[in-house]
């Protein structure tokens, strides 16, 4: 048996007396990609969030390559690793958000080769070869030496997501990557994730694009009022929903 790389049992999340996460059981294998649909306000990104432990997690257990996130467990009692220790598990996972995130006062190149140079101590060089063949992947070569407010949305996101891979993680989760862009430029960003789904990345989507989400997931899970309602393939959940939430949910879009 494979170690699940994302494994949910139980998971509850509240911010004070907000219960956002009611119990989320979601299992996803290596090389899988999973995509969270449901209206807004139903935990999607809080349970992304709490995949790297920018959340955490109030109640249950949350593994990553079988590796519990944010705690250690001692006779049954989980208590929460140092920042340190955090940061430590959050170099092997990729987060893709809806805004950008890049630094404006670095060019594109400078902005992918920073962590890697700084965070894994990868001699600068190699990170820059490492970066250019990832701009390359993304079809932004030429666009090295630019700066963030010189590139579209989409050429923006798209650094973003080449900036993540160059980290090597072994998962990658994207908080509705293309919301915040132009409808003609979701398109392109979409393309680099398929390309990355294609090549065996394991990854986990938040997103209301409905047709990446049938043509790339193996996996759909439909999520309202902080628990997951339904979870099958995409065939399953489009084609055939059993719940009448995803029902009344899937036809307001189509």
């Amino acid at each position: 048996m494979t170690t699940p790389m994302i494994e949910a049992v139980n998971v509850h999340k509240a911010f004070g007396q907000l219960e956002v996460l009611k119990g989320i059981d979601l299992t996803v294998q290596p090389g899988e990609v999973a995509v969270l649909l449901g209206p807004s306000g139903s935990g999607k990104s809080t349970f992304l969030r709490c995949c790297n432990h920018l959340e955490k997690v109030t109640a249950g257990r949350l593994y990553i390559d079988g590796e519990i996130i944010g705690y250690k467990e001692r006779d049954g009692v989980l208590y929460e690793i140092s920042e340190k220790e955090a940061a430590r598990q959050r170099q092997d996972i990729g987060m893709v958000f809806q805004s950008f995130n890049l630094f404006s006062h670095r060019t594109v190149l400078e902005n992918i080769i920073e962590a890697p140079v700084q965070v894994k101590k990868q001699p600068a060089d190699a990170a820059t070869k490492r970066a250019m063949e990832l701009l390359d992947q993304v079809g932004l070569a030429h666009k090295a030496d630019a700066y963030p407010v010189q590139l579209s949305g989409g050429q923006q996101q798209r650094v973003a997501i080449a900036r993540a891979v160059a980290m090597d993680p072994k998962l990658m989760l994207f908080d509705e990557p293309t919301s915040a862009l132009d409808p003609e430029l979701v398109g392109e960003v979409l393309r680099v994730m398929k390309d990355l789904a294609a090549g065996g990345m394991t990854m986990l989507v938040v997103t209301h694009e409905m047709g990446f989400a049938r043509e790339v997931a193996d996996t759909v899970y439909f999520m309202d009022g902080g628990r997951v309602l339904e979870h099958g393939t995409p065939e399953q959940v489009f084609d055939h929903p059993q719940h009448d939430r995803t029902k009344s949910f899937l036809s307001s879009l189509l």
